[in-house]
C-alpha cells in the first residue's frame, strides 16, 4: 500500500507538471508563450515543419502529462515523456553540459529517467488502468513504443535544416 501510494504522489506531481509545461506551448498558460512562439523558437534551431513539432511536444507534454498523473493507457504517458525530454536534452541543454545551473540537461535527464523507471513497471493500484481494467501488453508495449518515440527524434533531429553558415569579414569591411 505505501508503494502504491508513492507511486500515485509521484504520478499525479510529475503529470500535472508536466501538463503545465504542456500548456505553456499549446496556450501560452501559466507565463507560456503558446504555439506560434513555441514554433518560431523550434524554427531557429532549426527543426523542419517547426509548426507541427511544436503541437507534438506540446501534446506529448499535455497528454503525457494528463496520462501520467491518471496511471491511463500504461506506458504511454511515461513514454511521450521521455520524447520530449530527450528533444529538450538533445536541442537546448546538451550543449551547456549537465547542470542545470548552467542550462544543462540535469533536470530533463532526470525526468526521462523517472519516466523510462515508471514506463518499465506496472500501473500502481491508484491508476485508472487499474480500475477500469486496461492493461496493455507489457513489456512489448513500452520496448516498442520505445523505439517508436526514438525513431521520431532521429527524424526530426537529423532532418533539422543546416544554419547558414556566417560569412567571414574581410579586413576593411564594416560588420553589423
Amino acid at each position: 500500500m505505501t508503494m502504491d501510494l508513492g507511486l500515485l504522489i509521484l504520478q499525479v506531481v510529475i503529470g500535472l507538471l508536466m501538463m503545465g509545461h504542456g500548456a505553456q506551448k499549446l496556450f501560452g498558460w501559466f507565463g507560456g508563450q503558446g504555439l506560434r512562439a513555441t514554433a518560431d523558437w523550434l524554427a531557429s534551431m532549426g527543426l523542419r515543419a517547426p509548426r507541427f513539432w511544436a503541437l507534438m511536444a506540446g501534446l506529448a507534454e499535455f497528454g503525457g502529462g494528463l496520462l501520467f498523473a491518471l496511471g491511463l493507457f500504461h506506458p504511454i504517458g511515461p513514454l511521450a515523456i521521455i520524447a520530449v525530454m530527450i528533444a529538450a536534452i538533445a536541442l537546448v541543454h546538451w550543449s551547456h553540459g549537465l547542470w542545470i545551473s548552467n542550462g544543462g540537461s540535469e533536470y530533463s535527464l532526470v525526468l526521462t529517467v523517472l519516466a523510462l523507471v515508471m514506463g518499465l513497471w506496472q500501473p500502481g493500484a491508484y491508476t485508472l488502468d487499474r480500475v477500469l481494467g486496461i492493461a496493455l501488453p507489457q513489456p512489448q508495449t513500452f520496448w516498442v513504443g520505445l523505439i517508436i518515440v526514438l525513431l521520431g527524434l532521429a527524424f526530426a533531429l537529423f532532418g533539422r535544416q543546416r544554419r547558414a553558415m556566417a560569412t567571414p569579414h574581410r579586413a576593411g569591411q564594416a560588420t553589423s
